[in-house]
């Protein structure tokens, strides 16, 4: 689905990202930790195209093709999307418009509002007077309207109360899933039936639990210094710090 090799990228001719490698096949889930500053919402913002993010060095490929020069939009119709951590505010565009502008197809923008509580945000300015929670609902609501089959989120715990957080993971879920877990269904069986697949950067961990992931990286001073298993590596983090867990995997 999406290959990195040997990828560097630079924000105003500063380098932050060094030869980082990474694969992710299609129906993986791959975790992203590390300290603040070392580059991880650069390396989503990189993959999806922004301007500000250079690549000095090494390729993107998704879904075996070269997309390291294509533009936003090109990269947003080959079926990658992203929730950033703090989207702008548009003013004069309605959520219901923005919605119905990422729509991969035509949708009924009621329903999807409906599953993640947005319905009387849709006739407000995308993101105006919301909390941070609200945004992240807005942004979710896009990417369901998008159907991306690369889904990648910053931080989709930041700034969402503990009522919150539960809407939020289900709703990131069922976008990777095409609908929740059925009765009776197992995890495992479950993660065989997902055709997308996500990137997801988290400080807490607590996405986690609503969202099963394959495959856990630590990024430190700006490339990927280990990887292995999610729910290890977090405790291996909690419990002994971030230069720890990267030392203890070399």
């Amino acid at each position: 689905m999406l290959k990195l090799e040997n990828l560097s990228v630079a924000v105003n001719n500063r380098p932050i990202l060094h030869d980082v490698n990474l694969h992710i096949k299609p129906g993986e889930v791959h975790v992203l930790f590390g300290p603040n500053g070392t580059g991880k919402s650069t390396l989503i913002s990189a993959i999806m195209g922004f301007a500000r993010y250079t690549v000095t060095s090494g390729k993107i490929y998704f879904k075996g093709q070269d997309i390291t020069n294509s533009t936003v939009d090109e990269r947003a119709r080959l079926g990658i999307g992203v929730m950033i951590q703090r989207p702008p505010t548009l003013r004069g565009l309605t959520v219901r418009e923005m919605v119905q502008i990422c729509g991969k197809k035509q949708v009924d923008v009621n329903k999807l509002a409906d599953k993640i509580n947005m319905v009387e945000f849709l006739e407000r300015g995308v993101n105006e007077g919301f909390s941070g929670g609200e945004i992240k609902r807005s942004e979710l609501l896009q990417l369901m309207a998008q159907q991306p089959d690369l889904v990648m989120l910053d931080e989709p715990e930041s700034g969402v109360d503990i009522e919150n957080i539960a809407l939020v993971g289900q709703a990131a879920n069922s976008i990777l899933e095409r609908g929740m877990r059925r009765n009776g269904q197992t995890v495992k069986k479950y993660r065989t039936d997902r055709r997308k697949s996500g990137l997801i950067i988290t400080h807490t961990g607590h996405i986690l639990q609503y969202i099963p992931a394959d495959i856990a990286h630590v990024m430190y001073q700006g490339t990927l210094a280990c990887s292995g298993n999610p729910q290890e590596m977090l405790s291996c983090i909690q419990e002994k710090g971030y230069e720890e867990c990267v030392n203890c995997a070399l």
